[in-house]
């Protein structure tokens, strides 16, 4: 007679078997997923107080866990150059500058990012993680009046054919966003803007994710923080890098 201990013990191996299964699986996933980032461009962008600063952070401690050489960066900034440009546009004692200034000086910012960072670690074969890029531009000095194409235009000049593989625009209502962002007496010479430009914002955001599909992805980014990373890395993993506008 055949014991229930003898019973119990083959479905421990199975549960064992399944589990072992199921880790085979996944960290053949994760291998999968960092050869496919290799020499890949992610912008992480969307309106104030969508989060994208602390999503950006924790995908990349998330894609460098599982062994993908991850490149992090910001923008405006992430050069010496780039960071002393950086403190001018954001200082509330500039109130005066105009779209056009702010478009050039946001640009030469990342043409030296793009020229010092980007490109070398892309040739390297990393993944380069961005905090921002050209569609912050389109969608923030656009809502301040400047022409999408004259952006556009300038961009090229600026960084060449360093553009990202994928955009991934954070999405939030702008009232949130705002009250998120906690806009007060901390708050720079951007996000001191008034709600209506902060609209405009987000509808310029949009607007570039509808009209390039096959480069631009959209995540609602209300709820939680670890909620939000989630949907991040299945937006990742689930993309198709083959695709095309």
């Amino acid at each position: 007679m055949v014991s229930a201990s003898h019973y119990s013990g083959i479905s421990r191996r199975g549960d064992l078997s399944k589990r072992a299964a199921a880790e085979i699986l996944r960290v053949a996933a994760m291998s999968d997923l960092s050869d496919r980032l290799r020499e890949k461009f992610i912008v992480i962008d969307g309106p104030d107080g969508a989060g994208k600063t602390t999503q950006a952070m924790l995908l990349a401690e998330f894609l460098q866990r599982q062994g993908t050489s991850v490149c992090a960066v910001c923008d405006p900034g992430g050069t010496p150059i780039g960071d002393r440009i950086r403190r001018i546009l954001l200082d509330r004692e500039h109130d005066e500058m105009s779209v056009e200034c702010e478009l050039m000086l946001y640009m030469a910012s990342r043409a030296q990012l793009a020229a010092e960072v980007i490109r070398p670690a892309l040739e390297e074969g990393r993944c380069v993680l961005c905090d921002r890029y050209i569609s912050s531009t389109i969608a923030y000095q656009g809502a301040g009046g400047a022409d999408v194409q004259a952006i556009r235009a300038v961009g090229r000049a600026a960084v060449g054919n360093t553009w990202p593989d994928l955009t991934i625009i954070l999405d939030i209502d702008s009232q949130e966003g705002l009250i998120r962002a906690g806009r007060g007496g901390d708050a720079d010479r951007i996000e001191s803007k008034n709600l209506e430009y902060h609209r405009k914002v987000r509808e310029l955001f949009l607007s570039q994710a509808r009209d390039q599909p096959g480069s631009y992805a959209v995540i609602d980014a209300s709820g939680g923080v670890d909620e939000v990373q989630q949907r991040l890395r299945d937006a990742i993993a689930k993309w198709d890098w083959a695709r095309k506008d």
